[in-house]
């Protein structure tokens, strides 16, 4: 059967309005063309669609399938021509943004700076909060987290890249101390622990054998603030699993340097989420698209140089 989406709107005007006559005053339409295009819709479809009295116009169980079909198609296209009107991907309005603190500092906030310079017509809010936020509840178009979602079926999501952690000292430490190739004899330093509601989060790391092990390290020092943590290791406090987009420049100056390469790598999925609609926002998409391009570059650990001996 050959679709004739011309007949849409005047189908749904009349289901909405309750009559022709109501239908027929919203298009523009004469009351007769208004009933022919509706009498047309039904003949080309074999079904009745409004159950019709002297009185009354009711939609008929088929019609009341249809129409529900009928309105979200008309909504789909009403919102991409939104998109498309005014200006051809001017955007405007205010984006609503969560992202962990200081990820978001270091790396999200910088690009969705950039993206508002690159258009005047958009206002920013955004909120720097470690807790996971409820977007719809609270109002916010877009979230940047670290970690696997839970299922939901309100929430739309897209990897941005990957966030990975790493075992880390500074040379001063390591000539000290030395350099650990094992997780027994990592069990035997000084370590700067991540505290979190109270408790000193343990490391994953790998053991000999590969295998995922949590280990609860030595900790001399213990802080809830991560870039506190990186002050404190590169100044020889001990060895810490830190995040690798943020110690980069650290290890790039050799102020830092990995240890354990392979046994301390992990790494946790970054996403954008968004609420879901029929549509994305032409403000999200934007904002997701620059996260895109952009903040893998960020996140990548580059080779430290090599230093002659």
């Amino acid at each position: 059967m050959k679709s004739d989406l011309s007949a849409l709107p005047a189908f749904v005007a009349v289901a909405e309005g309750g009559s022709f006559a109501a239908a027929a005053e919203k298009l523009h339409l004469t009351r007769s063309a208004v009933s022919k295009i509706v009498s047309r819709l039904e003949a080309r479809l074999g079904v009745m669609l409004f159950m019709r009295t002297t009185r009354s116009l009711s939609l008929t169980d088929e019609g009341a399938l249809y129409y529900e079909h009928c309105r979200q198609a008309l909504a789909n296209v009403q919102a991409a021509e939104n998109q498309l009107d005014s200006g051809k991907m001017q955007v405007r309005g205010r984006l609503r943004i969560s992202m962990p603190v200081l990820f978001g500092h270091l790396c999200i906030a910088p690009l969705m700076t950039a993206l508002a310079n690159e258009h005047p017509l958009l206002t920013l809010e955004i909120s720097f909060n470690d807790r996971r936020i409820d977007l719809i509840d609270e109002g916010f178009d877009l979230a940047v987290r670290i970690g696997e979602l839970a299922d939901s079926g309100s929430l739309v999501a897209r990897r941005l890249g990957e966030h990975g952690m790493l075992l880390c000292a500074s040379p001063d430490y390591l000539r000290r101390s030395g350099e650990p190739s094992t997780l027994d004899a990592l069990s035997q330093h000084q370590a700067v622990g991540y505290l979190h509601a109270g408790a000193v989060l343990p490391w994953q790391l790998r053991g000999e054998n590969g295998e995922l092990q949590s280990f609860r390290p030595p900790a001399k020092m213990m802080m809830d603030d991560m870039q506190g943590i990186v002050d404190a290791v590169s100044a020889g406090a001990g060895i810490a699993w830190l995040p690798e987009w943020l110690v980069r420049e650290r290890l790039m100056a050799g102020t830092l340097v990995e240890i354990m390469r392979g046994g301390s790598s992990l790494s946790f999925p970054v996403n954008a989420v968004w609420p879901y609609m029929p549509y994305q926002p032409l403000k999200v998409r934007l904002a997701v698209e620059k996260l895109v391009a952009e903040l893998p570059g960020k996140l990548a650990l580059v080779a430290p140089p090599v230093l002659p001996c």
